[in-house]
């Protein structure tokens, strides 16, 4: 977004499959946002923070617990035959059996908070038995979204698939991961000083305004406060690094390849629909979520062929802020709100190419292939945190301050990372920046109708409601692929 709140934009992370071009170069006008429709109504607990054992380390398995969710079915057979030296990895780490749930594809939200409250929740089993570390197996059509995003609000939730040619479970993918994460646990680094974590930041240099955006306001300030928290003490790094110049997708891989483990911050574009549109699904599902990290599409996009090669980001952990980057869902948060936009025609044909992006509710949703590709990979990164619908500047942005920096919430759990975290307790501390505008979002509507009820005067503040639709939206969809129980490796 642009440094001032007269003429300020509204930036999106989106980039055509085609040529890399920014599906929306301007933007849109901040008050384009005032026309958010309201939120649905959650039901009670969905959005809560409700951790079971709130007085324990998070980081501590014995004292959180560890299990698995897969669906029904031979491919859900299949996926925990092959992750099963994960599951005997954590079981001596908690010093417990590991907790396995079955569950039917395609839980709806109602179907997904009976079965935490009746399955998860359940009052028979005691509550130092039940696992705060959920790691889900499969696509996005198996154990659904809404059933992932119910269980984070009281758990740390992670996800792994892969997918075989025919679109199937293949066994070899996620026995990849699953001895990968093993390995590094087993055998801790031997490089000089393994202490001392890495820290890349990247934004791509591409001159477009989100990226622009998010080199000023997240990238450059997420290295300036890793530097001070490292002359504090309190960033065991070896130096914060801004990475600049990549060369293609060879240099941006080359640029992550160190001996040391890794951390790496990224801001990027994320493919979505080319002009003409998509060949045909499977290359939507191999290319939709890809990364643009320099040039145009045709030299600089990292997807998931590139990621499966050498070694990137090896025994490491990624953020990576971009449009579609961990997967496109079933619906879209943001799509109502573009639709009317759209169909008013104050913004021309600018919409256009991004709602075509979007699923249109009759195709299945999917994780993307870029990602899985590189938790697959032998000498890839052993956690990812990704966006699960568009991505816009807001989640590190304040609107409401002339669009100064937040890159403090993601940061958050960069840190973290860095720190020797488990990646879902990481991930946690960008949730509660979630929650919080949540209950903004919840409370601006609670004192709108109470005002209604008792028949008293109340004006609604139209702009700092929309701000707070978009914040929410926007921080509710970064996921995390891969074991929420993984952290990086330590020294010996």
């Amino acid at each position: 977004m642009p440094g001032d709140v007269q003429g300020a934009t509204i930036d999106l992370l989106l980039a055509d499959a085609h040529d890399g071009a920014p599906a929306l170069a301007a933007g849109l006008p901040e008050e384009a946002a005032e026309r958010a429709p309201r939120p649905e109504r959650a039901p009670r607990g969905v959005d809560a923070r409700t951790l079971d054992a709130p007085d324990a380390d998070p980081n501590d398995l014995a004292a959180q617990r560890w299990g698995v969710i897969a669906p029904e079915g031979r491919d859900g057979d299949r996926a925990l035959d092959a992750i099963a030296p994960l599951v005997r990895l954590r079981e001596e780490e908690q010093g417990a059996e590991a907790v396995v749930y079955r569950v039917p594809p395609g839980m709806d939200l109602a179907a997904s908070l009976r079965w935490r409250e009746e399955v998860w929740r359940d009052e028979r089993v005691p509550e130092e038995d039940r696992p705060r570390y959920l790691l889900v197996l499969g696509d996005l059509d198996g154990a659904s979204t809404e059933l992932q995003h119910v269980l984070a609000g009281g758990a740390f939730v992670g996800r792994i698939h892969a997918a075989a040619q025919d679109g199937g479970t293949d066994p070899e993918g996620y026995a990849a991961y699953a001895d990968k994460v093993v390995r590094w646990a087993r055998e801790p680094p031997s490089a000089a000083r393994p202490d001392a974590v890495s820290f890349h930041a990247f934004a791509a240099d591409d001159g477009t305004s989100a990226t622009s955006q998010a080199r000023r306001l997240l990238i450059d300030p997420c290295v300036e406060m890793a530097r001070s928290a490292a002359s504090r003490g309190r960033f065991p790094g070896a130096g914060p690094a801004s990475i600049d110049g990549v060369d293609g997708v060879d240099g941006f891989v080359a640029a992550v390849d160190t001996e040391r483990p890794a951390v790496l911050l990224s801001a990027t574009h994320g493919l979505g629909r080319p002009r003409g549109g998509w060949r045909s699904m499977g290359q939507r599902r191999a290319l939709q979520g890809a990364l643009v990290v320099s040039g145009g599409a045709a030299a600089g996009v990292l997807d998931g062929a590139a990621a499966s090669r050498g070694r990137f980001l090896r025994g490491g952990m990624w953020f990576a802020v971009a449009c579609f980057g961990a997967g496109t869902p079933r619906s879209s948060s943001f799509y109502p709100w573009l639709v009317e936009l759209a169909a008013a025609g104050d913004y021309g044909d600018r919409l256009a190419r991004v709602v075509e992006s979007l699923p249109e509710g009759n195709e299945p949703p999917f994780l993307a292939a870029m990602p899985l590709a590189a938790l697959r990979n032998p000498d890839g990164p052993i956690a990812i945190v990704a966006h699960l619908d568009l991505a816009w500047t807001y989640g590190f942005v304040d609107a409401g301050r002339g669009s100064a920096s937040r890159a403090s919430r993601i940061f958050a759990t960069v840190q973290a990372m860095v720190r020797g975290s488990r990646a879902g307790a990481a991930l946690d501390a960008l949730h509660r920046a979630y929650r919080d505008v949540n209950d903004e979002l919840v409370a601006s509507y609670q004192a709108e109708e109470e005002a209604r009820v008792w028949g008293r005067p109340h004006v609604v503040d139209v702009r700092a409601r929309a701000r707070a639709f978009m914040l929410r939206n926007d921080l509710q969809r970064y996921v995390l692929l891969g074991d929420p129980a993984a952290h990086l490796p330590k020294p010996a």
